[in-house]
């Protein structure tokens, strides 16, 4: 508005975002950076604005795109070395609806390479500083991304969330990560991991930047036949509940209050918040939990109702993920081998140790490990054991969303059991690493919408972030559900 308005040029905000940039060089955010290219975008932007021409909604306003996002010319590695080479020949469709409101694109952000992991350690560009404390690591895979908006360096960014990449980093920088429905912003032109769990989200630093930029970027798209008809902006944001169907088939949040006080705005529509008590217990750090149970009463000050949830089957979420997860994430890498594109092993003699060669050198440990892991359990005589066994516990998951949200509107859980850890803490076991998804992953095997909020800041002044958890396609209620907990 300000840059429509004259106020301010698009050239200045530019101008700007490369000095924040230039100021946090040693946090190492950004794996690329298109200076030229992004003040020569502001320029045209200011040119049309001063001849009076129409803009779009993001006029002039600088964003970052997560590293496994293509943009034509860009080189877009995944943060990976085997990617080192690749010069991207399209653009992704979500960069690309952002780009035609007239957003501007300042470059590419660091994250775990091709966004395995929980921590960016895994870059083959090196680690991502956390944004309040220096020796802590920015959480994963979106790290970066994570790091350029909780540190101003630009306005949002874009990220992905495979099992917990958006919500947990976003946690530990104190800002707001959204994991939409699947299917509700198109894939296409992000560097695959899991293609049964991966969503596109954003980074924001308010839940109102959060709902425009999902009213920009959501919507069916014939290059994503796993995209859904759009429904973000054709739902009523104060009514769309869609699992709230009681079993005498009211809505529940139509019951009348039992203490005679009467709803206004969400709550005439959203009555009950559900917790979960299965995640109520020691391994939460003690300081998420306290952070929830004021959130808790919060909610219960302005009228909402706490319902205690059971929900035994998400035990299961954690294991049959990180089987699920590598099975498709070895599909997905198998195709870089060295001769299509991206980096080649010139130790090479023949076919076989051109492959062998070039993936041993490309990939990091943790891509190596996952594939290995995904072709484990997926070969001959172990698939049943394990694989379809996975599946089946990913069917219980989505049956147990959709018993609970018969009994609350929304779900409030911790994002992670733990705020920031130290760099190096937990990098060289993957056990722990992978613990740190414990509470995330249900959603993305259940494909339900998730979005982070700031939650306070601990006792040693790392940020604390809790995340609520709606029924498929309540996106624009949630976004809108979460400024009643600011």
């Amino acid at each position: 508005m300000k840059i429509a308005n004259k106020t301010v040029t698009a050239t200045r905000l530019v101008k700007d975002a490369l000095e924040k940039v230039k100021y946090f060089e040693d946090y190492n955010i950004f794996t690329y950076l298109d200076q030229d290219g992004a003040l020569k975008r502001a320029a045209e932007i200011d040119e049309r604005i001063s001849r009076g021409e129409k803009v779009g909604r993001l006029a002039g306003v600088p964003f970052a795109a997560k590293s496994n996002f293509l943009v034509k010319g860009y080189p877009t590695t995944a943060s990976a070395h085997i990617l080192e080479e690749f010069d991207s020949p399209i653009t992704a469709t979500s960069v690309q609806k952002l780009l035609d409101e007239d957003a501007i694109l300042i470059g590419l952000t660091n994250c775990d390479a091709f966004a395995h992991g929980s921590s960016t350690e895994n870059s083959y560009f090196g680690v991502t500083l956390n944004s309040c404390d220096r020796e802590r690591v920015a959480g994963g895979s979106s790290g970066g991304s994570a790091v350029a908006v909780a540190l101003d360096v630009v306005e949002f960014t874009t990220g992905t969330d495979t099992g917990g990449s958006i919500r947990q980093p976003a946690s530990f920088n104190g800002i707001y990560g959204f994991k939409p429905t699947y299917g509700c912003i198109s894939r296409y032109g992000v560097v695959a991991m899991a293609s049964s769990l991966d969503c596109i989200g954003f980074f924001t630093k308010t839940p109102e930047d959060m709902d425009l930029l999902m009213s920009i970027a959501s919507g069916q798209d014939s290059k994503d036949l796993t995209t859904l008809p759009d429904f973000y902006d054709n739902s009523d944001s104060m009514t769309s509940v869609f699992a709230n169907i009681a079993t005498n088939g009211e809505l529940l949040a139509s019951e009348p209050r039992n203490d005679g006080r009467e709803r206004s705005g969400l709550q005439k529509h959203l009555s009950r918040i559900g917790v979960i008590k299965d995640f109520d217990n020691e391994v939460v750090d003690t300081e998420i939990r306290n952070a929830l149970k004021e959130k808790c009463e919060l909610l219960k000050s302005k009228g909402y109702e706490i319902v205690e949830l059971e929900m035994p089957a998400l035990k299961y979420a954690l294991a049959a993920y990180y089987i699920i997860q590598p099975a498709e994430v070895t599909s997905n890498l198998s195709r870089y081998d060295g001769v299509r594109y991206g980096f080649r092993s010139h130790e090479t003699t023949d076919l076989s140790s051109l492959y062998s060669k070039t993936r041993e050198e490309g990939f990091m440990p943790e891509n190596k490990r996952r594939i290995m892991i995904g072709n484990f359990v997926l070969s001959s005589g172990f698939y049943d054991a394990y694989f379809l066994k996975a599946a089946k516990a990913r069917t219980l998951i989505i049956n147990e969303y959709e018993e609970a949200f018969k009994k609350c509107d929304f779900i409030l859980t911790p994002v992670s059991p733990n705020p920031a850890f130290k760099i190096g803490e937990k990098v060289n076991n993957p056990v722990a690493m992978y613990l740190e998804d414990l509470m995330s992953v249900s959603l993305n095997l259940a494909g339900v919408p998730g979005l982070t909020i700031p939650a306070g800041t601990s006792k040693n002044g790392l940020s604390l972030g809790l995340q609520i958890v709606g029924p498929r396609r309540s996106d624009k209620t949630l976004i809108n559900f979460s400024k009643e907990l600011i």
